[in-house]
């Protein structure tokens, strides 16, 4: 497939699963050969103009979490972070940290984190550039572009609420594209290309505030949570909106445990030795097949709150991941300013 402009002549999700000339359902070559930054070639100049337009009020948010916030991690495979401070002399201080996970907090998925089980990493890179201090699909290549976008936030929290259906945040309720089209319609939200979408789901506050030292410990063992669906519906709807990332104050996003209907499981698939069940997730399709950024476990408490009080739901976001070469995800760094 011909490199089109980003802005202009993208195909539909539809068209990418009837692609012969890369994997079916992959954006693979849209945005040029040996592309590194998938969706977010969505965000053009243009963008963020516009994006700066935005800002009115000079009001900041910050959209991270502290590193640590969320020990025992509910993925199980990241401990704490161990900060440490020596002085040379009594009027000096410098620090380090061991055992940083940069994906144990608020984090940006990078596109090495997802590998497809039958067509590997974004793009057709081989499984042996993906290592450390090498380059490709590597955490720097967004670092050094940096992302300056109008972000939208989905208040679905306060939307199922406000409906009578509030979300049991303990249990695996599967949000759906109408749901998600509802949500902006009672917001009077509009999406355009190269948005970063923010989706509320209420997740990660009551995680910090509502669930118990002995719940968090034995969460990893039964991992449960609502998010978005698994569908071919949904992995369309994020594509065919052109949003350059995707994030969440959700564990991962999406749903969990899986759809088991969304004709993304493979039933063959041995479980991994350790770690998270990928098979069924959108993760490999949005992340190895479309080139789509995910945000997990934002900060989006106090965002939401302002966007409820104005009614704006769109702002300036900002995000620096850290400029790590060969780095698999970072820390958002993120803000939104209104």
């Amino acid at each position: 497939m011909d490199k089109v402009d980003a802005q202009d002549g993208i195909p539909t999700y539809r068209e990418l699963l009837a692609r012969e000339d890369a994997p079916p359902g992959s954006s693979w070559g849209v945005f040029g050969a040996g592309d590194q930054l998938g969706t977010l070639n969505f965000i053009g100049p243009d963008q963020v103009r516009d994006a700066v337009g935005l800002v009115r009020r000079g009001s900041v948010f910050n959209l991270d979490y502290p590193l640590n916030a969320f020990v025992p991690p509910p993925a199980g495979t990241r401990p704490a972070t161990v900060h440490t401070i020596f002085a040379n002399n009594p009027n000096h201080r410098d620090d380090w940290l061991d055992s940083f996970y940069l994906q144990s907090t608020s984090q940006i998925d990078g596109l090495r984190h997802i590998r497809h089980p039958k067509y590997g990493f974004y793009g057709g890179v081989p499984d042996d550039e993906i290592a450390e201090e090498t380059p490709a699909l590597g955490i720097q290549a967004v670092a050094q572009r940096g992302i300056v976008a109008r972000g939208v936030l989905l208040d679905l929290a306060r939307y199922f609420a406000g409906r009578g259906t509030p979300l049991d945040l303990a249990g695996n309720y599967m949000i759906t594209p109408a749901d998600l089209d509802a949500a902006a319609a009672a917001q009077g939200v509009e999406f355009r290309p190269g948005d970063v979408l923010l989706l509320r789901v209420g997740w990660a506050s009551y995680w910090l505030n509502e669930v118990t030292e002995e719940d968090r410990r034995s969460f990893k063992s039964r991992i449960r949570h609502p998010g978005l669906i698994q569908s071919h519906e949904m992995i369309g709807w994020l594509w065919d909106h052109r949003f350059a990332m995707v994030a969440s104050d959700d564990l991962g996003v999406e749903s969990h445990p899986v759809n088991p209907d969304s004709g993304l499981v493979d039933p063959d698939e041995p479980p991994p030795e350790r770690g998270v069940v990928h098979n069924g997730m959108m993760h490999r399709p949005l992340i190895a097949l479309l080139g789509l950024f995910l945000g997990e476990l934002w900060n989006l408490e106090a965002l939401a709150a302002d966007c409820h009080a104005d009614r704006r739901y769109d702002f300036m976001l900002t995000a620096k991941p850290l400029n790590l070469i060969g780095g698999v995800g970072s820390p958002p760094n993120a803000m939104a300013i209104k």
